[in-house]
């Protein structure tokens, strides 16, 4: 059974109200009924199986019936700071990544990227890069919504993680070590952070600011990859990683 998303303030027990994008898709495209189950999830970690018991133009409202939490998690969160890419490619790495169970994607204007970030139209850009994360969750079934943070510098994001005990650089032409073989830290708690460059890759004194803070420099082999496929290449090796940690 699909699953969708809806705001955690829609959820009143016993009933959860479905209005906006949500109530025109099922309303209109998948023709929902009274008496017809589905299950909601408030993006939080709570799963609701609901059944609807009345439709209008207005607002589709449901019963639940019942309630599932999100299993405990024996791996760390993942936060990808993305430098900005131009076109749709940052589009598709925040798509990828939110189906490769990303907890925090960190947009970055960093020296080399081709996109700068303007603030007339962070709130408008933020909302689309929103509805990207919250459709590929509802995909592939997950349980939260990625944290979508505004664009952050460099320095910011050394600063806010200074204590985490895994921070990786990714740069081309790096004789660094592998993320397949690395260490992975025993804390699990702590979040693990990836720094992916822009189209240029990072200026030298950023490779330089990021290692005297902490950050150990990576390579994902001998080819140059683009920004978006070290991204979803990186993601896709630690999450494999993370997986046979679990199990």
């Amino acid at each position: 059974m699909s699953t969708f998303f809806v705001d955690p303030r829609a959820v009143t027990p016993p009933t959860i109200l479905m209005t906006g994008d949500l109530l025109h898709h099922l309303r209109d495209s998948l023709r929902l009924r009274p008496g017809d189950s589905l299950i909601l999830n408030d993006g939080c970690g709570t799963r609701y199986r609901v059944e609807v018991t009345h439709v209008t133009p207005q607002a589709i409202d449901s019963r639940i019936i019942d309630r599932q939490t999100e299993p405990m998690h024996r791996t760390p969160p993942i936060v990808l700071g993305q430098a900005l890419i131009k076109g749709d490619k940052m589009d598709w790495v925040i798509q990828k990544s939110t189906e490769l169970g990303i907890a925090t994607i960190l947009p970055i204007h960093s020296t080399h990227s081709v996109i700068k970030p303007n603030p007339e139209r962070l709130e408008h850009q933020r909302s689309r890069w929103e509805r990207i994360a919250r459709d590929a969750a509802q995909q592939s079934e997950r349980w939260t919504l990625p944290t979508i943070a505004d664009p952050v510098s460099l320095p910011e994001i050394c600063r806010r993680y200074a204590s985490s005990p895994l921070k990786c650089l990714f740069a081309e032409r790096s004789n660094g070590s592998s993320l397949a073989t690395i260490p992975l830290p025993a804390d699990r708690q702590q979040p693990i952070i990836l720094l992916i460059g822009p189209e240029g890759g990072w200026a030298p004194d950023e490779q330089r600011l990021a290692q005297e803070q902490g950050f150990l420099p990576l390579t994902l082999g001998p080819r140059i990859l683009r920004a978006e496929t070290a991204a979803i290449a990186a993601l896709s090796i630690l999450q494999s990683r993370l997986d046979q940690m679990e199990n």
